[in-house]
């Protein structure tokens, strides 16, 4: 009789990570990931190692080609323009440029006004007086501040500035006037009293709304009231 005696080796169950609560995704993050290649064949991450030198190249450029344009400005003037939308119409931003009828107030034409730095657009429309009032005023403030050179040497002709204006001409540092200062008129507080204190605003509120919802009811009963007592 061959007796064998056989080793039991014991191995411990894994141990099961933390479920995640609620009805979400069981996590399974993969960081593993080769960065050249992998099985499928090369990645090919974009890496942006070069972003400080890029943004100093960019830096020196500019400057660069300021100073070659000078005096004249490097960026344009842009008009004030209400952004599209229900949802951002309360805001103001730089528009592709000046209208017809925003150039004809400030006594500029459009071919004028592409030598000297304005941006113009003749597909824009006004469709309010206070945006045109706006933007001629940018227009005008732009106009007072300019200085022209005359095309060849000191032949100066008519609209060209004024010799003495001309050598103490400088370049303008930065952008033109972006966007005008916003007036925020301040608010007037006034004491509550005890009338204030007792009105209830949510029922003042209902009984506007009834009102205004039974509005056609109510007369169509008052007039067959009043038919109703003439027969």
């Amino acid at each position: 009789l061959l007796c064998f005696t056989m080793s039991h080796t014991c191995y411990a169950s894994p141990k099961v990570s933390d479920m995640v609560k609620h009805n979400k995704i069981i996590p399974n993050a993969h960081f593993h990931k080769k960065w050249q290649t992998s099985s499928r064949g090369p990645l090919h991450l974009v890496t942006w190692l070069d972003q400080p030198g890029k943004k100093k190249s960019r830096r020196l450029k500019r400057a660069s080609k300021a100073a070659a344009f000078a005096p004249k400005p490097v960026s344009r003037l842009y008009p004030v323009v209400q952004c599209p939308t229900q949802k951002h119409c309360s805001k103001t931003r730089l528009g592709r440029g000046f209208s017809l009828a925003e150039l004809k107030a400030a006594k500029i034409t459009p071919q004028f006004a592409k030598t000297v730095g304005i941006a113009v657009d003749h597909r824009r429309i006004n469709k309010s007086a206070d945006s045109l009032l706006l933007n001629v005023q940018r227009l005008e403030s732009y106009k007072a501040k300019l200085v022209v050179f005359p095309k060849k040497g000191n032949k100066a002709k008519a609209g060209d500035t004024a010799e003495s204006a001309v050598r103490s001409a400088a370049t303008q540092s930065g952008k033109i006037p972006v966007m005008p200062a916003k007036t925020i008129p301040a608010f007037e507080f006034a004491p509550v009293d005890d009338k204030m204190k007792q009105a209830n605003a949510y029922q003042e509120i209902r009984h506007i709304r009834n009102s205004m919802r039974l509005e056609g009811v109510r007369a169509k009963l008052k007039k067959e009231r009043d038919a109703d007592k003439k027969n």
